[in-house]
């Protein structure tokens, strides 16, 4: 009769035979039972439509795991079989998982992105505002790499106000997403406007580090604005969507947040003739009133006042003249008329004269004896009347 075995040597064996023919095995599956356990190990089952098998991924190569795994998600894992000898249980070790149909870093991208969507890390309203002129910026970067450079050069010629303060960080490798969060957390102890978060371009993988989750969450975090500039225009990333501010490269980041200087020469010179214009025009209607009021203080003076009656005296005075003058015309021209018309009316001196001589022969052939007595009343009546003329002129 045969030698029956001890369980655990049976287990040893089946161990022993799976582990070495099955040394490395690719299995695709839906994923079940799906635990991630505090020590970091992750526990879950793979299934198909007939049969389902035990598997376990332990911390050293679940850390490696870009993406995270969930129930009903079909992926495709590279393994060993393994046996836990205590129990008789056959399960998967898994070193390595992709997502079937898709690439691991594709996968882990859209779970970060749509979770920290529904956590409100992208919402506009939690983003904060740029200074107009910054004064001092925060570089976080490679100190051998390019963009420190492009970004220099390009805030020279368009801000050269600012100052630029670099913290070297890695920004490639396993150990860049914690470098890059301890720059961030430093940043935020310097008395600066804003951070530029940048790299760049590379491979997905060069570039993963600005897509882990501890540093979306060190940006959403930070109480200085960020922007993020990272590889090329192309390259969209997790930090661009948590970030305040979103670059299509380095040297556009600097673009973006800093003035141009050229523009405010512009400006300045226009501002400057602007305010000469106004200043002159303002200077000019100032003059304008003070030459108004200069002449309306002239005229309402005592000297205006006394030349204003003084000319108005001698207006007066030759309007008399002259109305007297006319008056004296116009009645010289009476009297001439007068005189003209009393000439045409009445006898001329020869006439007079005739009639005269015609009187006194009348007189002559008058002086008859019957005339004397009157002719002698006449004459006493004459030499009466001339003394009494006489007596009165000499009383």
């Amino acid at each position: 009769m045969q030698k029956a075995l001890e369980v655990s040597q049976l287990n040893i064996q089946i161990k022993s035979i799976l582990e070495t023919t099955f040394i490395s095995v690719y299995v695709q599956g839906e994923i079940s039972n799906l635990t991630y356990h505090n020590s970091g190990h992750i526990y879950f089952s793979i299934k198909d439509a007939n049969s389902v098998i035990s598997c376990v991924m332990f911390k050293g190569n679940a850390k490696h795991l870009k993406f995270k795994l969930e129930l009903g998600q079909k992926i495709t894992i590279n393994g060993n079989l393994t046996v836990y000898t205590p129990r008789g249980n056959y399960q998967l070790l898994c070193t390595k998982i992709e997502p079937s149909g898709q690439g691991s870093l594709a996968l882990a991208y859209t779970q970060l992105k749509d979770k920290l969507e529904v956590q409100g890390f992208f919402k506009e309203n939690n983003k904060k505002q740029f200074p107009k002129y910054p004064k001092k910026i925060v570089l976080i970067t490679s100190e051998s790499g390019a963009a420190i450079e492009d970004m220099k050069k390009v805030a020279t010629n368009r801000w050269p106000l600012v100052q630029l303060i670099l913290i070297p960080t890695l920004v490639q490798g396993e150990d860049a997403k914690y470098d890059i969060v301890k720059s961030l957390q430093y940043a935020n102890t310097l008395s600066c406007d804003l951070i530029i978060l940048s790299r760049g371009g590379g491979r997905i993988e060069d570039l993963w580090a600005f897509n882990e989750e501890i540093v979306a969450i060190a940006i959403y975090e930070s109480n200085i604005p960020i922007v993020s500039a990272i590889g090329h225009e192309t390259d969209y990333l997790i930090s661009d969507y948590v970030a305040d501010l979103r670059a299509s490269t380095p040297s556009n980041a600097i673009e973006l947040v800093l003035p141009d200087i050229n523009e405010y020469r512009i400006y300045i010179d226009n501002l400057s003739k602007d305010f000469d214009n106004i200043f002159l025009n303002i200077l000019n209607n100032k003059n304008d009133k003070i030459q108004y009021m200069r002449k309306l203080y002239e005229q309402n003076s005592i000297e205006s006042k006394f030349v204003y009656f003084t000319k108005e005296i001698n207006l007066l005075k030759q309007n008399f003249i002259y109305c007297i003058e006319q008056n004296i015309k116009i009645n010289q021209l009476e009297l001439d008329s007068l005189k003209e018309n009393f000439i045409n009316n009445h006898p001329s001196t020869k006439e007079l004269n005739y009639f005269a001589q015609i009187s006194r022969n009348n007189k002559l052939s008058n002086l008859s004896e019957l005339n004397v007595n009157d002719h002698i009343t006449l004459q006493t009546t004459k030499i009466i009347a001339s003394c009494t003329i006489n007596s009165i002129e000499e009383q």
